[in-house]
Order: structure tokens, then sequence, then C-alpha cells
């Protein structure tokens, strides 16, 4: 890489546990490249797309934008970025969204203006910039390494990285730009819109230290969370071997209200306390929370693998069952259950009459390996709550 200044800078996003998701169209693609051509790149781009055509944002964005070079479709593409990388990131890993839009100079005259839109996105802090071009100053090639070299310090900054930039911008070209930090209050309420897809606490000592890639997810209402809980998923991560163990709680329910923020909250404080690692997400269907967590093993007991085969949760349509399952099954995700007292008799798997078709993305539990009759329900009895 012949650009000092760029290769410092990659070098250090590299060295940041953060990873990214790049959507780019109509210029700064030399950052892809920089960051691709130095070692460590795996650990930081999860994906890089250029949708360049009008299709091709359009399908990316869901909808014809208004503008497909402005400063919110730029907002929009880095959204969808950090959704994305949500779901392709290690666990407690944290992720950036990306996003760049532009209009430089071309082959022919541009009656508009040379202009750029770029946004960048994590967790907590959006940011946003727009810069104007001075027409005729530079040439098309110029453009596109000025966009990179903007972009890739947007990218260090939001990595928090340190380095010294001296940008090429001159006082004929105008330049915008705006940050917003988010409270952990507003981080939650976007989850419940649905504008963000999870949020991950990782209370799990091993966070950017494990390489493992399978989540190995305990799904529950933790109301409130108990020994049972955190024995089972112990047990589930020694039979599934490599993995990294978290719970997760969703914010939405199938037919009750939607958790309040303060709830929500509450209960996550309970997985502080027991140094466990928490997803909050806004979906109560396993088949979306496959799509969230494609490849995971779900930890589940048997009262729900119950539920899960039973048509009558499916419009008493066992052809919808089998097929909701399986999508399950495409995405390389399976179960692990737990025995489970269902109506007041004990049952293990082995008790449950899974279609041939599902069997295999179905692992036991053993009994003498976790037994536990304790229920949140219960608890909530004897306490009076």
């Amino acid at each position: 890489m012949a650009d000092t200044w760029a290769r410092a800078a990659v070098d250090a996003i590299h060295l940041s546990p953060t990873q990214a998701v790049l959507y780019l169209s109509g210029g700064a693609s030399q950052a892809i490249g920089w960051l691709l051509s130095v070692p460590g790149a795996s650990g930081t781009v999860l994906e890089a797309l250029v949708p360049y055509s009008r299709h091709s944002m359009i399908q990316l964005l869901g909808k014809v934008p208004s503008q497909f070079c402005s400063r919110r479709t730029a907002e929009e593409m880095a959204l969808l970025a950090y959704n994305r990388a949500l779901k392709l990131s290690r666990p407690g890993y944290p992720v950036l969204g990306v996003g760049f839009t532009g209009s430089l100079a071309t082959t022919h005259p541009k009656f508009g203006d040379h202009r750029m839109h770029m946004s960048t996105r994590s967790s907590n802090r959006h940011w946003v910039s727009t810069i104007t071009l001075s027409k005729g100053l530079r040439t098309r090639e110029q453009e596109e390494i000025l966009s990179g070299h903007l972009l890739l310090k947007a990218i260090a900054d939001a990595c928090k990285v340190p380095g010294t930039f001296v940008s090429d911008l001159t006082q004929s070209d105008l330049s915008e730009e705006c940050e917003t930090l988010f409270t952990e209050d507003e981080e939650l309420e976007q989850l419940i819109k649905g504008e963000v897809c999870f949020k991950v606490y990782p209370f799990l000592s091993e966070t950017f230290t494990s390489d493992a890639e399978r989540k190995i997810i305990l799904s529950g209402s933790f109301n409130p969370l108990h020994d049972g809980h955190i024995k089972l998923l112990e047990v589930a991560t020694s039979i599934c071997g490599d993995g990294y163990p978290c719970f997760e709680l969703s914010a939405v329910n199938a037919d009750k209200p939607p958790l309040s923020v303060s709830q929500i909250k509450d209960r996550v404080e309970q997985f502080k306390k027991f140094g466990k690692s928490v997803i909050i997400s806004n979906q109560p269907y396993f088949y979306k929370k496959a799509e969230l967590f494609p490849g995971s093993a779900f930890v589940i007991g048997a009262d729900t693998a119950v539920r899960l085969i039973d048509p009558k949760y499916y419009d008493g349509d066992c052809k919808k069952m089998l097929e909701t399952l399986l999508r399950i099954k495409n995405t390389g995700c399976m179960f692990l259950v737990g025995g489970r007292n269902v109506n007041g008799v004990f049952k293990v798997l082995e008790d449950i009459d899974i279609p041939q078709e599902l069997r295999d993305m179905f692992i036991s539990i053993p009994a003498d390996r976790f037994r536990m009759d304790i229920s949140s329900t219960q608890i909530r009895k004897q306490l009076g709550i």
C-alpha cells in the first residue's frame, strides 16, 4: 500500500475489536481495498457490498429512495449495515455499520454538485457527514482517493483508534457533519421499535478473546433468572463443545405487550450479577431468532420442544409446521433439549415423537446431566409476585 497514512490507519483499525459491514455506492471504494490489503482484515471486515446500480440500491434499501445520493440514504445504508454486522459478528464484539453514497466526477460534465454523504453507526453512536467538492478542482481518480481517505478516517474514528489525519479538503470545499450519542434507554427504545435487531450485554469474561463462531443460546423471559437457567446453559455448553454461551431475552412477546425499557434493564441486571452474557432481541419466534443467530444452538426444555412440533401453533397445518422448522434447520441452527415437566410428567427428548425430517436437529440433554424442576413461575408464586 503506497499511502502511508492509510496503511497506519488500517493497521490501527485491525487492532481494534470492532467488526464492520460496509455498504458503499458512487465512490470511496478504495477504502475497501485498503482495508482488505492489510493482514488482519478478516477480523474487521465482515462484509463489503457496492450496490452500484439503481436496482441493486433499491434491493438493498427495500424501496426506491427519494434521492439515491443523499444524507438520508447514507444513514439508511449505515443502519442496514449495522444490523447486518450484528448478525454476522462474533458474540460480544462491538460492531459498526458504514454507509457511503457519492456523486463524483464522471467522463462527462455534471450539472449537479460533486458530493458525498457518509455515515457510521455503532450501538450508541450515529455519525453522518456531507461534503460538497469544488467542481473542476480534481479528477475522478483524485476525488475517489479523497473520498476513500475521508471514509477511512470516519471508520477509524468510529473504532476509537488514534491517528493524525491531514485532510485534502480546500477552503472552497464544503463540509458538514453531525454526531448523535444514544443513551442506553434510547438504544432499547430503538430495539423495541424494530429499528435495531438486537443488543448484546457482554458480561462474560471471555469477551473479545473467544474465537467461538457458534452461539449457544438459552432463550426465556427470566422473570426471575434462577440457578436452573445457569446450570442448564452450562451443561448444554459442555455437550455442544466449542461455543459462546449466552442468554437471550425477547423484548417483544407473541401474546403480551412488549417489555418496557425499565423492565428490560431490571432483568439485564440479573445477568450482570451472575457475570453472564445476555442478548436482548425483538423476535419472540424461533424461526425469526434463527435468522438473527444463524448457526446457533438453542437450548430449550422438553415442554418447548413439544410446542415446537405441535401443528396447533401453525394454524393446525402439519405441512406449515414442517416448513417452518426446516427453515430453521437450513440456517444451520439446532436444538439442545433438556428434561422438563410437561403436564405434571417429567419428559426428555426421547419421550417426544419428533418428525423424521427434523430428528437430526434435536439433541438430548440427558436427565443424569441436568434435572431441575423449579421454574420462574413457581418462584414468583413462592414470592407472591
